[in-house]
């Protein structure tokens, strides 16, 4: 018998990979899972026996995000899970990014995300159920140069899932946000852009971007960990709103934090000086 259905954008490979992966194996799962070519979902065809759909959507593209929604639908009676993991990387100074390829990343990052929520939302409130997972990162937490653009589509997602929280909590829906740190996926690799620094003054990042590729085999997150954390997560009674997940996250989002706890303390006579 089939007890939850997970449906998980952006599933050729990183998080959304590894995520299909275990859920394909679960008893009792049903997976919905997308990416943009069929081919790169030839993976799952071992684990299935009737209880995985694959759908191809661009989610920068409205009208397939709609297609897509339907053909899920059509496949379960209910979304249980929906894991908004489509995403990519950007590595460039603030001054010497791409504006077109800055957009694009929001398209996908943000506008994405945002449109595939909404086009299952109707079914969400319907049962009066379910959970949404963002992923979202540990630079949504905390900055770091080079990854400006990247981290400011995080904390746009981060503050749309706050907020949408609230709206749906009521109705007995749960959004999660997770936040993880660096992992051994493709996503500093062939899932990123890069543009080295140009400008003098930036010099001393090149580096910085050009070692990013290291991460796809060094960083010290372990996606099948991860995975595996964001699917206890949600199958906990007690689900968190926030899932930060590795050593940086953890580290750099609490000293990000205190830091703003600091300064919105010490200028609190300012602060409160322009109520009447």
């Amino acid at each position: 018998m089939t007890n939850q259905t997970w449906m998980v954008t952006g599933t050729s490979s990183g998080f959304g990979k590894e995520l299909a992966l275990q859920l394909a194996q679960k008893t009792g799962i049903q997976l919905i899972a997308t990416a943009r070519k069929e081919s790169d979902l030839d993976y799952l065809d071992q684990y299935d026996h009737g209880q995985i759909k694959k759908i191809l959507v661009d989610v920068a593209k409205s009208k397939e995000i709609q297609r897509a929604v339907q053909e899920a639908l059509a496949f379960t009676e209910q979304v249980d899970v929906l894991v908004n993991n489509a995403g990519l990387g950007y590595f460039s100074t603030i001054e010497e990014s791409n504006m077109a390829t800055v957009r694009y990343m929001f398209e996908v990052n943000v506008f994405g995300l945002a449109e595939m929520t909404k086009a299952l939302l109707p079914q969400f409130r319907q049962h009066r159920s379910g959970t949404i997972v963002n992923i979202s990162s540990a630079l949504a937490l905390t900055t770091l140069p080079t990854m400006g653009f990247y981290s400011a589509t995080k904390y746009a997602v981060e503050g749309y899932s706050d907020t949408l929280r609230k709206e749906l909590a009521p109705l007995g829906i749960h959004v999660l946000t997770v936040e993880p740190s660096g992992a051994r996926t493709n996503w500093a690799g062939s899932s990123s852009q890069k543009e080295l620094p140009q400008i003098t003054d930036y010099a001393n990042f090149q580096q910085m971007v050009e070692t990013m590729d290291e991460g796809v085999t060094k960083s010290p997150g372990n996606p099948k960990l991860i995975a595996k954390a964001i699917i206890e997560a949600v199958e906990n009674p007690d689900t968190p709103d926030h899932l930060p997940l590795g050593n940086f996250a953890y580290k750099g989002s609490l000293e990000n934090l205190r830091g703003l706890t600091r300064e919105i303390e010490h200028y609190k006579d300012i602060s409160l000086s322009t109520d009447d």
